[in-house]
């Protein structure tokens, strides 16, 4: 039996975001939800552009150290367009209650597509993981070997 899912305040910044009909999930069984750009007017994203801060339009208020948010690229614009974060993930942590920001970036090579995006347009997605805090313990030695050790990039295998 699952538990109940926490609750999370949202307070809309941007009240276009109530027309375009978010945040909220997409579907029955989406994992996350929509992100719409709170944009005054189409912003162009050029290959070799520096990102750009893109307004999500709301805040929220998780007041659970328990969980938090990441922010992703949406999978269809990421592949077809070349759109993805400029910090490739972002993350909200349960304590910031400020506007939710999103570094929007054009990954496309040199002389690659322009990308457009719109006031509204759903140009990223937002996700709630839970987190673990464990407590920490300084030690001289491990209390027991693992079968990996210390073994590095490549050292299980290809």
């Amino acid at each position: 039996m699952s538990q109940p899912a926490p609750c999370v305040e949202v307070k809309i910044l941007d009240p276009r975001l109530r027309e375009w009909g978010g945040p909220r999930y997409q579907s029955a069984m989406a994992a996350g939800i929509d992100l719409h750009a709170c944009l005054d007017a189409p912003l162009e994203l050029a290959p070799g552009d520096p990102p750009a801060l893109i307004s999500a339009g709301f805040a929220l208020h998780m007041a659970d150290p328990h969980i938090a948010a990441l922010v992703l690229p949406r999978s269809g614009r990421g592949h077809r367009e070349g759109l993805v974060l400029g910090n490739l993930v972002g993350l909200i942590d349960p304590d910031y209650t400020g506007p939710i920001l999103v570094s929007a970036w054009n990954r496309n090579p040199p002389g690659g597509g322009v990308i457009t995006i719109a006031p509204g347009d759903r140009f990223a997605q937002m996700i709630f993981v839970p987190i673990l805090r464990p407590h920490f313990e300084v030690v001289a030695d491990f209390s027991e070997e693992s079968a990996r050790g210390a073994g590095g990039f490549g050292s299980t295998g290809r």
